[in-house]
């Protein structure tokens, strides 16, 4: 290592016997390593990107049970108190493409959502736009049929539903199909899940693939069968039924705000699984104002049996999820899922809690 001016100064004896020509080039040297040896030392500060907590949170969410979670947390005001001085902005969202186009259009900051839209939000951006930030739901999707349907060839020839082209049961049900060699041999179409369950009762839908409270609602109210439930066809019954995500650069600027909407929704999370009852009730006042009917108790039973309120998001999932949407023919190729995942923030307050942290199961790096 070369040593600085201040040293040479020194050794006034070996630099006396230098020719000036060699003498400056090894002062310009030594003034150059000196500046090296301060960069290693006392390295600048990165820039910063937080800006500070958001003035506003837009967050997107859907009147489903399945979203139990945020309709807890909005009920209990649990995100704005944590939240403090910004203000919360919930949108209603029916299905999942939508709340995707709001957020990849910069309308929306944050959003409870399927995990396919989750998966296309990511890949529609390659990967930039959005981050997966925790789980709320899994299970609560099922296929109910007509009390004549009893096994998948029954389905050729007729009509069957999901809440949207591209959603998550959309994706399930076209992939199951896929598996059972009924693509082209049974008619698919979308509809809004309070149309599906008129047309199921008229008699012009034959089949759905619907999330809770709608595919007890057909159950329940219009006789319908259950021909599978899609915890059958997972691991130890375990999906990501609803996950939560935000905006990229929404989480770079306001990390505080996020943080904090996280810790509203651990809170959510341990009022619903603590006390059902209450989150029953929470539920089903804010499903009441959102489309104007409360549940029957039997219905928000069965819906609440159906699913387990979580803030894991299951990441291990998500590389068959992408597949998936392949083998449903949503998508020619598999989205790449790498590095969708950040889960720094919820495990540092599972942690600050004294909960067990999530894994990301590597969906946290490329």
């Amino acid at each position: 290592m070369y040593r600085s001016p201040a040293s040479l100064e020194g050794l006034p004896v070996r630099i006396s016997g230098l020719r000036p020509r060699v003498l400056a080039v090894a002062l310009s040297l030594a003034v150059v390593a000196a500046g090296c040896s301060r960069v290693e030392r006392d390295p600048a500060p990165a820039a910063a990107t937080g800006k500070g907590p958001a003035a506003e949170l837009r967050l997107g969410y859907f009147p489903n049970v399945t979203h139990a979670a945020a309709l807890v947390g909005l009920d209990q005001n649990l995100f704005s108190k944590d939240l403090g001085s910004t203000k919360l902005v919930p949108t209603k969202f029916n299905a999942g493409p939508e709340a995707v186009g709001a957020l990849l259009g910069g309308s929306l900051d944050a959003t409870f959502i399927g995990s396919g839209p989750a998966i296309n939000a990511y890949a529609k951006s390659n990967g930039e736009a959005v981050r997966l930030i925790a789980g709320t739901t899994s299970g609560g999707a099922q296929l109910v049929v007509k009390p004549g349907i009893t096994k998948p060839e029954d389905l050729i020839g007729k009509r069957v539903v999901t809440p949207q082209l591209g959603n998550t049961q959309d994706v399930s049900l076209k992939k199951w199909l896929a598996d059972k060699w009924l693509t082209g041999k049974v008619t698919v179409t979308n509809l809004e899940n309070a149309l599906t369950l008129d047309s199921f009762k008229e008699g012009k839908v034959d089949a759905a693939w619907l999330p809770e409270p709608w595919s007890s609602r057909l159950v329940l109210d219009a006789g319908a069968k259950v021909l599978l439930d899609e915890k059958s066809i997972w691991p130890e019954g375990k999906f990501p039924t609803t996950v939560l995500i935000v905006r990229t650069q929404f989480l770079e600027e306001h990390p505080e705000t996020v943080k904090a909407l996280l810790s509203g929704l651990v809170a959510s999370i341990d009022f619903a699984n603590k006390d059902k009852a209450a989150a029953k009730t929470a539920v089903n006042k804010q499903l009441k104002a959102l489309t104007g009917k409360e549940l029957k108790p039997a219905v928000i039973d069965r819906a609440f049996g159906n699913i387990e309120i979580t803030a894991d998001p299951l990441a291990a999932t998500f590389p068959q999820l992408a597949k998936d949407q392949a083998s449903a023919g949503i998508v020619k190729e598999a989205p790449k899922v790498a590095g969708f995942a950040d889960l720094g923030p919820l495990n540092a307050v599972l942690t600050a809690a004294g909960k067990p942290t999530v894994d990301a199961a590597g969906l946290d790096t490329k």
